[in-house]
């Protein structure tokens, strides 16, 4: 693994197993009655969220503060950008502070990656989002989350094989399906893209997929039904008719969710458009929703991701 953590595909299946096991370990710090390692104490750690957050941001700040590590938030609504200081120049400002690691989340498209050509190999640039292309820690605590549903925990051989995976919604504006893509795959699942072909990426028949317009016929063969949220704020057009047609054919709903097997789990990254993705009787009343576990392991994952980039030579305890 580099210095960084840009997308996924740089870390092969090794590298994807490696942390999943690393944050096997951190559940474990994370149920102690004082749940806190001295691990990165004296690393500092900046916070540059250019885009609205709620729980990719809350836990990496948790995750920093439990290895120890102090955290600089960026007010990027505060700060000199207001008076039109240029990104790059902000993030070589903050570099000559002496923080160890930049937490980015941005909606352009490849900025993360080129902060990181830009600063070499320090400080260590962690992707937390950008646009709809990649969300690395987010596909890394899916996997979590299903091998620990599946397996207990992910073990040190981390495996998703015999798995069939729905991805269902607006793939198209998706970074959470594409790091979830190759994530699953990775790990030996098999996936299905299920979207209407307004909402489906160009690319997407490259992708290592199944696709389909149809839910109702894919439903039956699933073992995960992974729900994505509808970005209206990426839309630069009307892509779905109408967001009833869209709930007819999309949308998990009570009669969906009726003909699902009872061991049929449900999985969303959130946030989550009750009524539209998901019926909120099904959000609140059906087991197997692993919502508020895919919440809850975004801390021991992005703590084994923070402390697998800057914690070398160091113990956990």
């Amino acid at each position: 693994m580099s210095k960084h953590l840009i997308n996924l595909e740089d870390l092969e299946r090794e590298g994807i197993q490696e942390l999943l096991h690393l944050a096997d370990r951190f559940v474990e710090v994370t149920q102690r009655p004082i749940p806190k390692v001295p691990a990165l104490r004296g690393r500092t750690i900046a916070m540059l969220f250019f885009e609205d957050s709620t729980r990719t941001r809350m836990s990496f700040d948790l995750a920093a503060k439990r290895l120890s590590a102090d955290v600089l938030e960026f007010p990027t609504h505060t700060s000199s950008l207001s008076k039109g200081e240029s990104i790059r120049d902000t993030v070589e400002t903050i570099h000559s502070l002496g923080v160890d690691a930049l937490i980015i989340r941005h909606n352009l498209n490849g900025l993360p990656k080129e902060i990181a050509d830009g600063v070499g190999e320090a400080p260590s640039v962690i992707n937390a989002g950008d646009g709809s292309n990649s969300h690395p820690t987010q596909g890394l605590l899916d996997a979590y989350t299903l091998c620990e549903h599946f397996h207990g925990s992910a073990g040190p051989q981390a495996s998703l094989s015999g798995i069939h995976i729905g991805i269902i919604g607006d793939v198209r504006h998706s970074r959470v399906a594409r790091s979830d893509v190759y994530a699953y795959n990775a790990l030996g699942a098999t996936v299905t893209i299920v979207a209407p072909k307004s909402l489906q990426p160009s690319d997407l028949t490259d992708w290592p997929v199944q696709i389909s317009e149809d839910l109702d016929a894919v439903l039956p063969t699933l073992d995960v039904v992974g729900l994505l949220r509808i970005q209206n704020e990426r839309m630069e057009e009307a892509l779905v008719d109408s967001i009833e047609e869209y709930v007819e054919s999309y949308g998990m709903t009570e009669a969906r969710a009726a003909v699902l097997r009872d061991e049929v789990v449900i999985t969303h990254p959130g946030p989550v458009n009750r009524g539209v993705e998901l019926a909120e009787t099904v959000l609140e009343n059906r087991k197997n929703v692993l919502i508020k576990q895919q919440v809850k392991n975004g801390v021991p994952v992005r703590m084994a991701v923070l402390f697998r980039l800057l914690g070398s030579g160091v113990e956990i305890d």
